[in-house]
């Protein structure tokens, strides 16, 4: 070995352990650094947790929530101490072929299923009130206003409390004064609708929608397939009971709904329905007809929507059909000179409506409904000539609608309708409406 090779190895050897050294030196120094760190921010997590655990405790001493479930299912942000405030302002304008509204043929129908006088006039705005009481209850306030022969009138049509999901009950219960279960369009507002007014057997047989007094309780079942099931216990104060016969149960209710999707873009819900009660005395505004018995409805309802573009908010169309049935065992009065003339009645009828709309794109929608009544023509005695002695004839109601949606918050609706009130006689419409809500409003149910 050379002496320049010997030097050369020297000076690489030397080198060598100087970078070891200093490289031991940079792993400590990492090691300690990464220590400081993670012990800094134990420190952190630490008191952060107190500070949780702190904000937890005080939270449920208040028995306050910042999140608040609106009328629709929608979660709304809400001041901890005060419920959240939403308005409808719902209005139209109105013109008829009949300036008098003309009877319906073989029916005798309440107050609320009167279209009323022509021109301009308020429709059933609405005010709510709404919050999350607690962890377990959610509370709900619903003032009707509109105008009736000239009158302006405000009535609550929903003052209830619902058990939340998170509850720990093993089903919803919901109490007060509500819109129950019943038929597709029953559980929505009138602003949610998708023409102007309710159809006939809406009409006819509930007085445009039954909301008394009572309990619901309704359990959707743990099932692959959306299923639920309910049953209701009413006072049998509303419209199809009116009086009730005693200060128990005066109706009680019970309904089944199945549902899931359909192909990609496709879904259904198909429900059964039944509600039975007695009544003291059901008055009918027209000919002031009275009736006192029992009272069975059975309904059924069908609603699918599809998608064309896998996104509902650009286009879709609905189809919705239901079919009403009522029995009635009991008797019929007339007021005036035959005050206490009475007719024994065992009578049957029925009617359906079927629906379909179409959004063409996001802001515009046009649809159809058309909708009929059949009766059994069982009358007789002091009835004979009245409102409710039908005559063979079956009323029949058609409409089409053209509606344009800026937002969730306005819709205005331009619609057409005809309804076959009694033989040769029909009332023809056009309906310029106008939706606008303001505040808290949930998105609407399926």
């Amino acid at each position: 070995m050379t002496n320049n090779t010997f030097r050369f190895l020297v000076v690489a050897l030397s080198c060598a352990a100087f970078g070891s050294v200093h490289a031991q030196e940079d792993v400590s120094d990492l090691r300690q650094a990464l220590d400081e760190l993670r012990g800094e921010y134990e420190q952190r997590i630490s008191d952060l947790e107190k500070k949780l655990e702190m904000a937890v405790q005080s939270k449920a001493q208040d028995g306050h929530t910042d999140i608040v479930k609106s009328s629709g299912g929608r979660a709304i942000k809400s001041n901890a101490f005060n419920p959240s405030i939403g308005v409808v302002l719902n209005g139209q304008f109105s013109e008829f072929t009949e300036r008098t509204e003309p009877e319906l043929a073989g029916f005798s129908v309440g107050e609320e299923a009167h279209r009323g006088a022509g021109g301009m006039a308020l429709d059933h705005t609405e005010l709510n009130f709404s919050a999350s009481i607690d962890d377990k209850f959610y509370g709900s306030l619903t003032y009707a206003i509109a105008e009736h022969d000239g009158a302006t009138e405000v009535e609550v049509e929903e003052a209830y409390v619902e058990t939340l999901p998170g509850a720990d009950a093993p089903a919803t219960f919901k109490f007060g004064k509500a819109l129950w279960a019943l038929g597709y369009l029953n559980e929505q507002h009138h602003h949610a609708d998708d023409f102007v007014g309710r159809p006939l057997p809406y009409e006819v047989y509930l007085n445009g929608g039954f909301n008394d007094d009572g309990i619901q309780i309704s359990k959707i079942l743990p099932t692959e397939t959306y299923q639920e099931i309910g049953v209701g216990l009413f006072r049998g104060n509303d419209f199809p009971f009116g009086t009730p016969d005693g200060q128990g149960v005066g109706a009680t209710s019970l309904y089944y709904r199945i549902g899931g999707d359909l192909g990609v873009n496709g879904t259904w819900r198909l429900g059964a329905y039944r509600l039975d009660g007695e009544t003291g005395g059901r008055v009918g505004t027209e000919d002031l007809v009275t009736f006192i018995g029992d009272t069975s409805i059975t309904a059924y309802d069908l609603r699918y929507t599809f998608a064309p573009t896998g996104n509902e908010a650009s286009q879709e169309i609905t189809l919705t059909a239901e079919r009403f049935s009522r029995s009635e065992n009991g008797n019929y009065t007339r007021t005036g000179a035959e005050a206490f003339a009475t007719t024994n009645i065992d009578q049957d009828t029925s009617g359906y409506y079927v629906a379909a709309t179409y959004k063409w794109m996001p802001q515009a929608r046009v649809g159809v409904r058309y909708a009929a009544m059949t009766s059994d023509d069982i009358v007789g005695g002091t009835l004979d000539g009245t409102v409710v002695d039908g005559g063979g004839f079956n009323p029949t109601q058609t409409d089409i609608m053209f509606d344009w949606t800026n937002s969730e918050y306005s819709r205005i609706r331009l619609q057409f309708g005809q309804e076959e009130v009694a033989r040769g006689q029909n009332d023809d419409s056009i309906i310029l409406q106008y939706i606008m809500s303001f505040g808290a409003h949930g998105a609407h149910k399926y």
